[in-house]
């Protein structure tokens, strides 16, 4: 009976404390453009700017986890110095340090550099697969910059 008792107490705080979507397009961008001050539209600007950061170097921290090795060692160890080189210049833009940001990006620049050298010993497959990685990687570290710029 107790067990009954403390189910239905359960279910019904849970089921109270759920909301339903509002789909309504007039919910949030009506009120913040007719009500809301200028400083809550600096706020929320900054909100997805940081939103789009966290997003991006989320697809970044990933990349790095599954990047795959190769036949070649000389290439394996400058990936993983690109690797350690993003994995700095995440943590830099996230806690806003502006010189470990820029000493990571030239870190950064450098061993993709090494890397595009190192890749033409590749055969065709390793070499669209590291493409792919590379393209993905500087893009979302393209993103990150402009949106840390605009801020």
């Amino acid at each position: 009976m107790k067990r009954l008792v403390f189910c239905g107490i359960v279910l019904m705080i849970t089921s109270c404390a759920t909301e339903k979507p509002n789909f309504s397009p007039l919910s949030t961008s009506f009120y913040s453009n007719t009500k809301g001050s200028d400083s809550n539209k600096n706020i929320f600007s900054s909100v997805d700017a940081t939103v789009k950061e966290n997003t991006t170097a989320a697809e970044i921290s990933n990349l790095i986890a599954t990047f795959p090795s190769f036949n070649n060692n000389a290439l394996n160890d400058e990936i993983t110095v690109l690797k350690y080189s993003l994995q700095n210049y995440l943590y830099a833009v996230g806690i806003n340090n502006t010189s470990g940001k820029k000493k990571a990006i030239r870190n950064f620049e450098r061993s993709y550099k090494k890397v595009q050298k190192l890749r033409k010993s590749l055969n065709n497959d390793e070499n669209e697969i590291l493409n792919r990685y590379l393209v993905r990687i500087k893009t979302n570290v393209s993103v990150i910059e402009d949106d840390t710029k605009g801020i």
